[in-house]
């Protein structure tokens, strides 16, 4: 008996346009907020979560939600996700919906040695060449950690020459170097260079403190210092000032004496002659942002990268409530999708001891 006897025409239409039930059910696998009115309105950013340490799966979303309702940009975050549509951030060769690149106009990024496909990394770096300005935070320094046999191979963190250092020294200004304090045991103190206290990117900004330690990072001349990290005795805020010596390069030297950088700007020509603003900071895990001041310099350097007004004092007063995992690796919530990020939702609390094991990675590099 054939279908189109039992049917009208247009009920036949509508049935092949509108493809299988489960299709038109699949739940997306990003999430996405439409901005509010605000001095953004009409702006994409993108938003690329893909760390297996910093949560930056609970951070982005945090973000995203403040700067598309409280100052009505466009946003959408993409993660990392296993083959049942949950975010799992070891899964360090997938990025979900890679297709936001094509119509990014900004990109705020917290990745650690992804080896997307060349399908995707085509998107990225289509977009990197139309001059999209970027935020990168923490381990973006070394996003990438692709084959060497790849198309995009000299974006890995530990590329040879011409291309040394890959996408973080050559984009970014810095690559993976080293823990310069204690991981895991020594805070960061954000210490505002004198010379830049007065630029419109620091408007509102009081104070910047977070948990993570202090990465070793030397960026080149073109780079704009704007924030060291003071290495602190703990975890604490108030601990005190560490006092101890090591090298760096070779060469002995304080370990606040000087201070590393941990936040800078570039201007730079990239190789299709267009300029990417790049906003970069080796702060940024998920509790580091509970700092109101480095919330503050995220939105301020998406208005920065945009060449907009900077707000006076940008609201960066969470939407849904914010309470961040401790970083570490294995430890994130286990079972979440991209909907459990979305406007009005509280995630679940922090994972047992048995879902801590389900996120162990096969190898950790």
């Amino acid at each position: 008996m054939k279908l189109n006897r039992l049917l009208p025409l247009g009920l036949l239409a509508g049935f092949f346009a509108a493809g299988p039930a489960h299709a038109q059910d699949k739940a997306p696998d990003f999430a996405s907020y439409p901005g509010k009115e605000g001095p953004g309105k009409g702006h994409k950013i993108v938003f690329l979560a893909g760390d297996e340490e910093y949560r930056s799966e609970e951070a982005l979303p945090m973000l995203a939600k403040i700067l598309s309702q409280r100052h009505g940009f466009d946003c959408s975050v993409l993660f990392s996700l296993n083959a049942k549509g949950e975010i799992a951030p070891n899964e360090g060769g997938s990025l979900s919906h890679p297709e936001a690149l094509d119509s990014a106009e900004v990109i705020i990024m917290s990745l650690r040695f992804r080896n997307w496909s060349d399908e995707t990394m085509k998107r990225f770096d289509a977009a990197y060449l139309r001059g999209v300005p970027m935020v990168a935070m923490r381990t973006s320094t070394h996003a990438f950690n692709i084959g060497k046999d790849k198309t995009f191979a000299r974006y890995s963190y530990n590329a040879p020459a011409p291309w040394q250092g890959g996408f973080g020294k050559q984009v970014l200004g810095e690559t993976w170097v080293n823990h310069w304090a204690r991981h895991k045991v020594e805070a960061t103190n954000g210490i505002i260079e004198k010379s830049a206290a007065t630029l419109p990117l620091f408007n509102g900004v009081a104070s910047i403190f977070g948990k993570t330690d202090v990465y070793e990072a030397a960026p080149p001349a073109d780079a704009t210092i704007l924030v060291r990290g003071q290495v602190l005795k703990t975890l604490e805020p108030g601990s005190g000032v560490a006092d101890y010596r090591k090298k760096a390069k070779g060469v002995e030297q304080g370990i606040n004496d000087p201070m590393m950088p941990v936040v800078w700007t570039r201007e730079i020509e990239n190789p299709a002659k267009k300029t990417n603003r790049i906003l970069t900071t080796t702060m940024g895990s998920a509790d580091d942002l509970q700092s109101e001041g480095l919330r503050r310099l995220v939105v301020n350097g998406v208005f920065w990268g945009l060449k907009m007004d900077i707000p006076a004092k940008a609201n960066v007063d969470y939407v849904d409530p914010y309470e961040p995992l401790m970083y570490g690796f294995d430890g994130y919530r286990v079972g979440l999708t991209p909907a459990d990020h979305a406007l009005g939702k509280k995630l679940p609390a922090a994972p047992t001891a048995a879902e801590l094991k389900k996120t162990a990675p096969k190898e950790k590099k």
